[in-house]
């Protein structure tokens, strides 16, 4: 049983509790601050290229969300998932409405204009796709299947189904409570693994939560503990600057994992998907380690081969 559940409203009494357990996005700001740091973060950057067109990405999410918005009753699926060891929007469980590819559409419409010569191919394959072939491909790449999807198409698949679970998400109408228990490394919401976690400023000063890849909810973790497989022994922290740095990596000597560790009382503008996408030097270092990544960025899927 996971250790954050979401309960109905008329168990919010029960949540009393001084750490939030479970923070939604707020999707109104949440697109438009990435897209801004991807584009500061891409200056005189060797990755800045691509940076500023996962920025581009970024922007269509945020327009898709705004000229297609998804009204949604959830009450029935919280119901359902308060009596099974399921996360309510589970990307194992929850069936798909077509709304996503409705997102997807918009998304790619928005981006053909002005797409690099080497995307534009990737959008009118997927703007040719059938319906049926898009689910297919939504199935594969939510299972981690890369290899039946191709690391061309991922970012733009997992940019409209991360919207969608993220509208879906936002709607949720419980609240979270803490429980005993363990199994902390995939999101409570949709099950889905991290991209980073944000040791956050403001009312939640000090407390490190996990931020999802696809949902973008952030859940609670206790620090100095791995995000991974929760073992709290062999844990290192790995930076390319000084022991001050905002961004490091964890890295844990009992499962062989790591996972990125962003500060924001180091520098208040880190974010979760774009300081993890500009920091691939990291990457390299800890692969050099022999240390595995444990999260998703939704601009870095393998090649799957």
């Amino acid at each position: 049983m996971s250790s954050i559940r979401i309960v109905p409203p008329g168990e919010v009494a029960k949540t009393a509790g001084a750490i939030p357990p479970l923070l939604f996005a707020n999707l109104k700001s949440l697109y438009s601050r990435r897209a801004e740091r991807l584009r500061q973060l891409a200056k005189e950057h060797a990755l800045g290229d691509y940076l500023t067109f996962a920025a581009t990405v970024v922007d269509a999410q945020q327009n898709a969300h705004h000229d297609h918005p998804l009204v949604i009753d959830l009450a029935e699926v919280l119901k359902a998932s308060s009596v099974t060891d399921h996360a309510p929007l589970s990307v194992k469980y929850l069936p798909r409405s077509k709304h996503w590819q409705t997102l997807l559409t918009a998304i790619v419409a928005e981006l053909e204009p002005d797409a690099p010569e080497h995307v534009a191919p990737v959008l009118e394959a997927l703007k040719k796709a059938g319906s049926q072939e898009l689910e297919d491909l939504a199935t594969a790449l939510l299972s981690g299947d890369i290899a039946k999807v191709g690391s061309d198409k991922a970012p733009f698949l997992w940019a409209a189904l991360s919207l969608y679970w993220a509208q879906m998400a936002t709607q949720i109408p419980g609240k979270a409570r803490a429980e005993y228990g363990e199994e902390r490394h995939n999101c409570p919401v949709c099950d889905s693994p991290p991209v980073a976690s944000v040791v956050h400023i403001g009312t939640e000063t000090g407390l490190r939560y996990l931020h999802c890849s696809l949902c973008e909810s952030e859940w609670h973790m206790v620090r100095v503990k791995c995000s991974n497989c929760e073992q709290t022994g062999k844990l290192d922290y790995w930076s390319l600057d000084t022991e001050q740095a905002a961004i490091k990596a964890e890295s844990c000597g009992d499962c062989g994992s790591y996972l990125k560790i962003l500060y924001q009382d180091k520098d208040q503008y880190v974010e979760p998907v774009a300081d993890d996408l500009a920091s691939l030097v990291l990457d390299a270092k800890m692969e050099g380690e022999n240390f595995a990544r444990s999260g998703v960025n939704p601009f870095l899927f393998p090649s799957g081969e």
